[in-house]
């Protein structure tokens, strides 16, 4: 049987998961730069895991050396540009990554398990949007046995070299031997981004020992075979080639230094984000603060305002709460979506980062408020967005409420309850599928999507309703009632069948590989993991490492 201990947030967990790290602090992971190259050199400590009750044998990780990953490359894409190419390796001999550490998957609640999965698999994403946002190239250098999620995030870098010696091997074992599914995206990215021929794929996917020399090259599976006596020198010559295909950014790095923000029982309170929980109806409520001070509006004085400059404080604190909340406050249903401040001040900042966006930090910028976006939409949580008296639905943070599953919007009797569109909305900031969510919304209608981008000025309620922008507008009378009762209702719905309404309904359209993978994945390991013949009492992921065989319910559905 599963368990939910040593796992399984919820309300006032004594230890809850801590998403903010730095350089000083890793225990997995070493960072460390040869001029334009950047090297991450992966050591897991074995009886350092995130939780006790297991050891990371074999560089297997879990969700804490995820997090350090993570760290240290968004401090690459920010701290450091004068790098234009990163070489992931490991420090151990013989061994690339084993994975996901199978014993942690196994200790672990269903939900921990799915979440592990999408942190990781946009950790990942993190890695192939610095390559596409025209940041640093990577090159995974296997120099051993590269297994499950190590393989992963191989296939995540630009480029796989693999040590032709005899024993390094690359694989996906997870069908074969724990009855589950490679867990961040294996499978889309062997057929979707590596091209690999779909019936070599189904080899490759059942042969728990994997594939190694010649024929992993000839696949596809990965680029290039070295020998160990050529290693270290095609290494370096493969990354300084990875190198020149990046343009040189010029100026200083920004640090990102800690979060500033206050925890409670009931409430997370950021310099620019407020997060209030109310436990009794599984809900919480974000509420976002404009920039309340003049900013910055070229690009040099926007590198000294550096990591405190609104746009990217406010996203950073979006960021830690969405992970806050997806993996210490499981109850929690219900995201209530709430700004405050002027709207003209966001929508200032928006121009600001639509003239800018040729500068390296302004574009990277404008890639980590995508990326926070996308993990909003892609997070296992109803979204309502509260549009009333002091909103600043604009721009970058109209995103918000078209990101939610519906909007309400206060038609006060002044008419100063306004929303506006600017032009981050036109296709700075896409969905994992890649359309705006202008253009999502008004898939059927494209023609509404180009009103409202060219509208310009802020819109009242009615004004917003005809133009299809929010889901329901209420008088002063009306508004309360209408949204404690879309509250009551949702939160009364079973949590499982909104999972999946919402996953279905937020992406029409056309498919990405990035999508493909949330779409797929996301749907399969929530199934997967909770059938008796991965995780039951003889199933293949409780039984790993132990002498008995699982018993499989052979009924194929």
């Amino acid at each position: 049987m599963e368990s939910t201990v040593p796992y399984g947030g919820g309300p006032l967990a004594a230890d809850p998961v801590i998403f903010e790290t730095h350089p000083s602090r890793y225990r997995h992971w070493n960072l460390s730069f040869e001029g334009e190259i950047a090297r991450l050199v992966m050591s897991v400590q074995e009886d350092a895991p995130l939780r006790p009750g297991y050891l990371l044998k074999l560089n297997s990780y879990d969700l804490g050396v995820d997090i350090e990953l993570a760290d240290a490359i968004q401090r690459l894409r920010f701290e450091h540009p004068e790098v234009r190419a990163v070489v992931i390796t490991s420090a151990k001999e013989k061994i690339f990554s084993a994975g996901a550490n199978i014993y942690m998957l196994a200790s672990c609640s269903h939900a921990f398990k799915v979440n592990f999965c999408k942190f990781t698999n946009e950790t990942r994403l993190a890695i192939e949007d610095c390559s596409a946002g025209g940041g640093a190239r990577f090159l995974a250098a296997c120099n051993g046995t590269t297994a499950g999620g190590g393989y992963e995030l191989a296939m995540a870098c630009d480029e796989i070299l693999l040590a032709d010696d005899g024993s390094s091997a690359v694989s996906l074992p997870e069908v074969p031997l724990l009855g589950v599914l490679p867990g961040t995206g294996g499978l889309t990215r062997l057929v979707d981004k590596r091209k690999v021929r779909r019936d070599l794929a189904d080899i490759f996917c059942t042969l728990a020992e994997g594939i190694k020399g010649q024929r992993a090259q000839e696949w596809g599976l990965v680029d290039r075979i070295v020998s160990r006596s050529r290693w270290d020198a095609e290494v370096l010559r493969r990354a300084r080639a990875l190198a020149e295909c990046v343009p040189v950014r010029s100026g200083p790095g920004v640090p990102l230094p800690r979060l500033e923000k206050q925890i409670s029982s009931d409430a997370i309170r950021y310099q620019h984000l407020t997060v209030q929980i109310d436990r009794s109806k599984r809900s919480a409520t974000l509420t976002l603060r404009a920039p309340d001070r003049p900013q910055p509006e070229e690009a040099t004085a926007i590198r000294r305002v550096g990591a405190g400059w609104w746009p990217l404080a406010t996203f950073r604190e979006l960021d830690d709460a969405l992970c806050h909340l997806r993996y210490n406050e499981e109850e929690i249903g219900l995201l209530l979506l709430r700004t405050e401040g002027s709207l003209e001040a966001v929508r200032a900042v928006d121009r600001v980062l639509a003239a800018n966006r040729g500068d390296w930090f302004v574009r990277e910028v404008l890639l980590f408020i995508a990326r926070t976006l996308r993990r909003l939409d892609l997070t296992a949580r109803s979204l309502f967005a509260l549009i009333e008296s002091g909103s600043c639905f604009a721009g970058s943070l109209l995103e918000l409420a078209l990101a939610a599953d519906r909007s309400y919007m206060l038609d006060d009797a002044k008419g100063s309850v306004r929303i506006a569109t600017s032009p981050l909305n036109g296709g700075a900031l896409p969905m994992s599928h890649g359309l705006t969510r202008l253009a999502a919304r008004f898939y059927g209608t494209p023609e509404r999507a180009k009103e409202a981008l060219a509208a310009g000025e802020p819109v009242t309620a009615r004004a917003a309703a005809e133009a299809g922008l929010v889901t329901v507008v209420a008088d002063e009378i009306d508004y309360p009632d209408e949204v404690r009762v879309a509250i009551e209702e949702r939160v009364s719905l079973s949590p499982d069948a909104l999972t999946g309404m919402e996953a279905s309904l937020r992406f029409p359209g056309p498919e990405t590989t990035e999508s493909r993978v949330f779409g797929r994945l996301s749907a399969w390991q929530n199934w997967i993991f909770q059938r008796p013949n991965a995780v039951g009492d003889r199933g293949a992921l409780s039984l790993y490492g132990k002498p008995e065989r699982p018993r499989f319910d052979w009924r194929r559905t």
